[in-house]
């Protein structure tokens, strides 16, 4: 979500967003802003992605536990060969690059990554807390635009109660 934020407040795909030629939400729009000029189908369709994602990771038996049971925090079960159509890679270790690392290397490699994604978690909190509290991170004001509506309601421009 960081990279993603920061990539997107700086960089806009030059390619159509739907089939119909709509383009990216401009760069000119925060990121949170972005989110809302999305389409609904488009929204559905990232949520749907990470959900089998997550239904994956949680459910899928490849013989080995679950990390609440005792298995290895941040294993992912490999995609290539497990999903019904073909998949040109694995979300860890695409390339193969660490197949040969030593597990000494390779836990060294589990708590930098652990690391890395809390320090991208205190940064996303960070950019939305200046976005919808300016101020409130002083190290990121005037870096970020303010943002008026919900962040914590991704569906709020698309619904009315």
């Amino acid at each position: 979500a960081f990279v993603g934020y920061c990539v997107q407040s700086n960089f806009v795909f030059p390619w159509s967003l739907t089939l119909d030629g709509m383009q990216h939400p401009s760069t000119a729009l925060s990121p949170p802003e972005q989110w809302d000029a999305l389409p609904f189908a488009s929204k559905i369709q990232i949520i749907l992605f990470v959900g089998f994602l997550e239904w994956f990771s949680e459910l899928y038996e490849n013989g080995e536990p679950h990390y609440t049971k005792g298995g290895k925090p941040g294993a992912f079960p490999e995609l290539k060969g497990n999903v019904p159509h073909p998949v040109p890679f694995n979300l860890y270790d695409p390339f193969g690059f660490s197949k040969n690392r030593s597990e000494e290397a390779k836990k060294r490699g589990l708590v930098a990554e652990i690391n890395n994604g809390r320090l991208a978690m205190l940064g996303i909190f960070g950019f939305l807390c200046e976005q919808t509290i300016p101020g409130s991170v002083p190290v990121l004001t005037g870096i970020v635009k303010p943002y008026a509506g919900e962040v914590m309601a991704p569906f709020s421009a698309d619904f009315t109660l």
